[in-house]
């Protein structure tokens, strides 16, 4: 009789998508596979080392439809996919305003997208390639996606600093700003590849 250990890990990784997704295939490399979320939580059980792989994928300024939808098409293509959030928020009746979101996805709520801005894809390590963005077109218009709310948010602190004079609030505009300009660097040098391949 095998009996299967679960293991729980105690993260947070905000805005770091690569961070997480490096550190969950790192996990997966040394023979586990994730199998719960939460908050800060991330279960897993033992398998084969490297029998899966993970990729992380923003999806927090889509609409619940479509978030929904693109949920049930990548479990559709045979993957394991979880939701899981960006933020630490343990409030109950959260309302959130995402002015960078499509129409259908500005206001979030515990029963829409709140809490519900990841996804978590895994996939059984085969030896083929795992992209969910392929074109790119289309790995610009997320990494833009990813960028619009950090700047959004390090504008929004660095105005509040300037008109009260708080200077907390616009240091606390640096924090977003690190992210900003990580998914701006891979959007110009992806725009950068397609002028070189044009050529």
């Amino acid at each position: 009789l095998v009996v299967s250990m679960s293991k729980k890990c105690y993260r947070y990784f905000g805005g770091l998508l690569q961070k997480q997704e490096e550190w969950l295939n790192k996990m997966a490399e040394q023979g586990y596979r994730l199998i719960r979320v939460d908050k800060m939580l991330y279960e897993f059980e033992e398998c084969n080392p490297g029998r899966v792989e993970y990729r992380v994928e923003y999806i927090g300024s889509k609409s619940q439809n479509d978030s929904q939808e693109y949920f049930q098409f990548l479990e559709d293509m045979g993957y394991k996919v979880f939701f899981k959030n960006i933020n630490l928020n343990y409030s109950i009746g959260k309302v959130r305003y995402r002015p960078w979101a499509e129409k259908g996805g500005r206001i979030a709520t515990n029963n829409t997208t709140y809490n519900k801005e990841l996804l978590i894809v895994e996939k059984e390590k085969d030896g083929k390639p795992f992209d969910l963005h392929t074109s790119f077109e289309d790995k610009i218009q997320y990494y833009e996606s990813l960028r619009k709310p950090y700047t959004i948010y390090f504008v929004l602190f660095l105005l509040i600093g300037v008109l009260t004079k708080a200077l907390l609030f616009s240091l606390l505009g640096l924090i977003p700003l690190v992210p900003a300009l990580i998914y701006h660097h891979q959007v110009k040098t992806l725009k950068k590849e397609i002028v070189s391949k044009e050529w």
